[in-house]
């Protein structure tokens, strides 16, 4: 009789809950501030563990360069109106926020740290002082930490560990990503949200969080690079083995596109948008040459049209979108992730929709590309899940449980809070 037969039936190991560790409970909500807009979402997460929108606000950006506020008072009245909206919508009223961070020149920092343990069974303090000395060694003047993520421990030789708590070992190594941005933007940031009587309950990096929305968890796992293409900024996110493993920003966007046209054309800002919008891309056609477009002047009466054809347009576009290729290509190499970041990219964001940037993309990077649309939330119109809305439904998925890491140690009351934190305590006691 074959040995098999007489095991006992393997019993299925029984199901993981719907409901993702580090779901927030309740109602909450997320704040987009980027370049060209400012998106405000009041959610909470369903039972099946899915968040579904109450209220949804969105407004022009204003006071805002390269996603950082430059100017207090245009920014809070446009924070203000668009939370507005979603508290109205909601029936419900703010206290706190989580917000994406946009802007204060992100970077990525890498640490292994050996951390003695001396043959006994790993604790979660220990695994708070390894963070705390990863801070430590990533400290420099003008910089503060926003994401501490483990990515992986190695047990006395045995690498591989996700959870190295219990396990006993003489000593333990730890591979510790870090993001960290500029303090005077955060401070700014803080400031503004502290005017509109909102508290910063969370920072997530922003091209984390178009990952979130647009890879699948294939995509996250064999690795992927997501470049989200915004207004005033592009930035991009590399994950792999289920990490996020890298991130960066570019101070160029869409909007650049917008002004290289409005400059060389001699056009109004805004007909130079509408023009991107309707007839811009970056491969030509044999018929753009007679394709004709109505130019208005500026400083021209109405009724002075200037036309061009349309191949002077995706002339003007292709440069700035083959430029925004080889800057992303170029970091990506200088950061050495040719290996970890595999062969494929996704493209979001709003300008990732101007006709043939896909293509473009994959010719310049030299990987596979697809366009990343957001998945799904219940309870926002068709028209706020396109993929210029990738970074704040990616906040959404953060607040359900998504791509938070397998040990949540971020540093807890008996740590001393980082400058981003003593500056809203400052402000909230002078209030």
């Amino acid at each position: 009789m074959n040995q098999l037969s007489r095991l006992p039936p393997a019993i299925d190991p029984p199901a993981p809950t719907r409901r993702r560790r580090g779901a927030k409970s309740g109602v909450f909500a997320v704040l987009d501030i980027g370049t060209t807009k400012i998106v405000c979402i009041i959610a909470r997460i369903e039972n099946d563990g899915e968040p579904r929108a109450l209220g949804f606000g969105w407004q022009r950006a204003r006071g805002i360069k390269a996603g950082s506020i430059i100017d207090l008072e245009e920014a809070e009245a446009a924070i203000r109106a668009a939370v507005g909206q979603a508290e109205e919508m909601a029936d419900t009223r703010l206290r706190s926020v989580v917000v994406n961070l946009s802007g204060g020149q992100p970077e990525s920092r890498h640490h292994n740290i050996q951390w003695q343990i001396g043959g006994r069974a790993v604790t979660e303090a220990d695994l708070r002082a390894i963070l705390a000395e990863g801070r430590r060694r990533g400290a420099e003047d003008g910089r503060e930490t926003v994401h501490a993520f483990p990515l992986g421990f190695t047990v006395d030789a045995t690498p591989g560990a996700n959870d190295p708590r219990g396990m006993i070992c003489d000593q333990l190594t730890a591979r510790l990503h870090m993001v960290d941005a500029a303090q005077a933007s955060l401070r700014n940031l803080g400031s503004c949200l502290m005017r509109c009587d909102l508290e910063v309950e969370e920072l997530v990096s922003a091209p984390f969080a178009a990952g979130l929305a647009t890879l699948v968890e294939d995509e996250k796992q064999l690795g992927s690079t997501v470049i989200d293409m915004g207004g005033g900024t592009t930035s991009f996110a590399v994950f792999a083995e289920g990490h996020l493993l890298h991130t960066a920003q570019l101070p160029v966007g869409g909007w650049h596109v917008t002004n290289d046209l409005a400059r060389l054309l001699s056009t109004p800002v805004a007909h130079a948008e509408r023009l991107k919008t309707l007839h811009g891309g970056v491969l030509g056609a044999p018929d753009d040459e007679r394709e004709w477009l109505p130019v208005p002047l500026v400083g021209e009466e109405d009724d002075q049209i200037a036309r061009i054809p349309r191949a002077m347009v995706v002339g003007i576009i292709r440069p700035r979108l083959e430029e925004t290729f080889e800057l992303i290509r170029d970091r990506l190499d200088a950061a050495g992730l040719s290996q970890e970041m595999g062969r494929r990219v996704v493209l979001t964001g709003g300008a990732s929709q101007l006709v043939g940037a896909r293509e473009l993309a994959a010719r310049v990077l030299d990987r596979q590309v697809r366009l990343g649309r957001p998945h799904a939330v219940r309870g926002l119109p068709e028209t706020a899940q396109g993929p210029a809305f990738a970074a704040p439904l990616g906040l959404l998925g953060w607040c359900a449980g998504e791509g938070r890491p397998l040990l949540d140690l971020l540093p807890g009351l008996e740590q001393p809070p980082g400058v981003f934190r003593r500056l809203v305590n400052w402000l909230r006691d002078r209030a």
